[in-house]
């Protein structure tokens, strides 16, 4: 992609890499920023005046080095100021956070949706609490919202900010950036920007900008819930691919002939790993009902031997797939996250050791494989992970409302 900007663009880019740059080195002086970016020092100088009036960067206490003339003043990201928002469409539930610029909650909401078969109002729900939260008088009060980020349950256009299609919801073509801008129109967060991914990007992404974990790239977020997917980071960037599909691991065949997915086909991983999958082979009947979750999962920590039988071959099932990521992408770590998290060792102790006998008969060490940190909140942290990402990054490319990050104040 050819790329042709003008000096206030150039300017922006300039404004977040050193924003980026304290994002992974915090306490860097003004001359050692400097130096770390290929900038000059007035240049630093300057721009940093800028987003410490602005509420992205402020001055720790001064340094004592010892040495002779003007002590170096570290330089850290601001917690006080800014706010991140971000949301999570799940399917049984919508859940809403506001975060700081390093990923700690200062407000959180968890919404049941009065009908999931309604996606305008599924989404105007959203819409409305995000504006109750950040109304004057809350614990957001005096802080200016940079972004908000969304995760759904499905393939999104991201450039369109679309919900293609989200089939545990039983969405087509729903148009979330459009219902969310036209129940902002009137209100502070008009023009916020606005970014949409699918819930394992969105996970994802949560990994990378918030965990504070080193040298995780590249990095896979397993997203294991009704259904299977994961999110992809190569070289601090989300791998979506051509059509966005990318990551749709929950349909890539596991086991030629195996049960039938969804999609129409056998053996997908969906059908064999997810908890819809799981529920249908342990509790029978069909649908996706919190009730039925819960009954399969209080079956399984209570013993029972069919619930205990199919999740361990689920488990097995996992561990095929993690291979199967491992040698397609060579990750430094892959995270298995999501509703599934609460079957424990049950899953995941079979997973693991099946991973560990295809890297025995490799002689390679395979990936670190964890859980994230992130709770509940996870893909709605992640949300606000993924604003603070694409505002960082002004060519970026995805996103369905890129602006430069210049806070207005509520």
């Amino acid at each position: 992609m050819i790329v042709a900007g003008d000096q206030q663009l150039l300017k922006q880019i300039n404004r977040m890499a050193l924003v980026r740059q304290l994002c992974g080195a915090p306490g860097l002086s003004r001359a050692a920023l400097a130096e770390a970016v290929g900038l000059t020092k007035s240049t630093v100088s300057l721009l940093v005046r800028e987003l410490m009036d602005e509420g992205w960067l402020a001055e720790s206490e001064l340094v004592a080095t010892g040495a002779l003339g003007r002590r170096a003043t570290p330089l850290h990201l601001d917690t006080a100021r800014l706010a991140l928002l971000g949301a999570d469409l799940g399917v049984g539930a919508a859940r809403l956070v506001a975060t700081d610029l390093l990923g700690n909650v200062l407000a959180e909401r968890a919404l049941p949706y009065a009908d999931i078969a309604d996606p305008a109002a599924c989404v105007g729900l959203i819409a409305d609490e995000l504006l109750a939260m950040t109304a004057a008088g809350g614990a957001l009060d005096g802080r200016a919202m940079l972004g908000l980020g969304i995760g759904v349950p499905g393939v999104v256009d991201d450039a369109s900010g679309v919900l293609r299609y989200a089939p545990h919801l039983g969405w087509r073509d729903v148009d979330v950036a459009a219902g969310l801008r036209a129940r902002f129109a009137a209100g502070a967060l008009a023009g916020l920007p606005l970014f949409i991914q699918n819930e394992a990007n969105v996970a994802a992404l949560a990994e990378l900008e918030f965990s504070g974990q080193a040298g995780v790239d590249p990095l896979i977020y397993l997203s294991i819930g009704y259904g299977v997917g994961a999110g992809i980071v190569v070289n601090g960037r989300l791998l979506t691919g051509l059509s966005g599909f990318a990551g749709e691991v929950g349909h890539t065949i596991l086991q030629q002939g195996g049960p039938r997915c969804t999609c129409g086909r056998r053996g997908c991983a969906d059908a064999l790993i997810g908890l819809r999958a799981l529920m249908d082979q342990v509790d029978g009947g069909s649908g996706a009902g919190p009730e039925r979750l819960e009954r399969l999962f209080a079956r399984t920590a209570d013993g029972d031997a069919a619930a205990c039988r199919a999740v361990a071959d689920a488990g097995r099932h996992l561990g095929v797939l993690l291979n199967n990521l491992w040698v397609a992408f060579d990750p430094m770590c892959i995270v298995v996250g999501g509703a599934a998290l609460r079957l424990g060792e049950r899953l995941l102790g079979p997973g693991r050791a099946v991973l560990r006998d295809c890297a025995a008969a490799t002689r390679l060490p395979a990936p670190v494989i964890r859980t994230p940190g992130f709770g509940d909140n996870g893909t709605a942290i992640g949300g606000a992970a993924m604003a603070r990402h694409h505002l960082m990054r002004p060519f970026g490319g995805q996103g369905a409302d890129v602006a430069p990050p210049k806070p207005a104040r509520f």
